[in-house]
């Protein structure tokens, strides 16, 4: 059996329905995992559900959570191990953003913004962590950003809530690693998804995000499949001896020792 391969694991992806979470959810589907699609968007998630299955003939599961709700995140949950078994892998990759400076921003905005990116992980990780100490197995791969390593025009309260997404799991791979639980972090840079295009609707960020990309070494923007495979690495026993670190998927954007 291959290091890489997934067969007979369970799965859950949040902000699975669309963009990096889309194709995060197929890479582990294509290893052979039945995955469980977690989002708010239930129609997306169960068009994108019904898309996975009919391509790699595994099981895929479309269910309703808000992140943002630990109620919800419970319940979904619960679904998952009811309806696949176990989690083995929980990814976190639900997140939102808007670029606005700092001064302009309101405290409803950053209440969003720091409740979908980084109390959601937190809610999910309570929810699913128990089971996986119980079971003395399990990997977490939480999706953060490059603007929380090095800063980001317009993206204060984001590169900030990213950052404490990174924070709080070097501190859970420690507190588990005994446990035989690993985690680590993805921070993608500027990557094609359907967030990145709405956010260009406006002109301030359409600026930024273009005077970003003219900087980036291998001179494109990111895709959904460029942060996938790396996901689905971590969460390998390929990286079996790996924890509490943070890789970079920014066409070398960012250069972080």
């Amino acid at each position: 059996m291959s290091e890489r391969d997934f067969t007979g694991k369970v799965v859950l992806v949040t902000g699975g329905a669309r963009g990096i979470g889309r194709a995060i959810a197929r890479a582990f589907a294509e290893a052979g995992a039945d995955v469980a699609l977690a989002d708010i968007r239930q129609e997306d998630a169960e068009a994108t559900a019904r898309e996975i299955a009919e391509a790699t003939g595994r099981t895929v599961l479309a269910v309703p959570m808000d992140v943002t709700s630990l109620e919800s995140v419970q319940r979904g949950c619960e679904q998952v191990r009811h309806r696949l078994g176990a989690i083995d892998v929980l990814v976190n990759n639900a997140g939102w953003d808007r670029i606005v400076p700092f001064l302009q921003t309101t405290p409803e905005l950053w209440e969003k913004i720091i409740a979908i990116n980084y109390r959601g992980v937190i809610h999910t990780c309570y929810a699913v962590l128990p089971h996986m100490v119980a079971r003395r197995q399990g990997s977490i791969v939480n999706i953060s950003s490059d603007a929380a390593r090095v800063g980001s025009l317009g993206e204060a309260i984001y590169a900030g809530a990213k950052a404490a997404v990174i924070a709080f799991s070097k501190t859970l791979a420690r507190e588990h690693a005994r446990d035989q639980i690993r985690v680590n972090v993805v921070c993608p840079g500027l990557t094609e998804t359907p967030l990145i295009e709405e956010m260009q609707q406006d002109e301030f960020a359409r600026k930024v995000i273009g005077a970003m990309a003219s900087y980036i070494p291998l001179k494109r923007l990111g895709r959904p499949e460029d942060v996938a495979p790396v996901v689905v690495f971590l969460a390998s026993e390929a990286a079996r001896y790996i924890t509490g670190q943070v890789i970079s998927v920014s066409g070398g954007l960012t250069m972080v020792g």
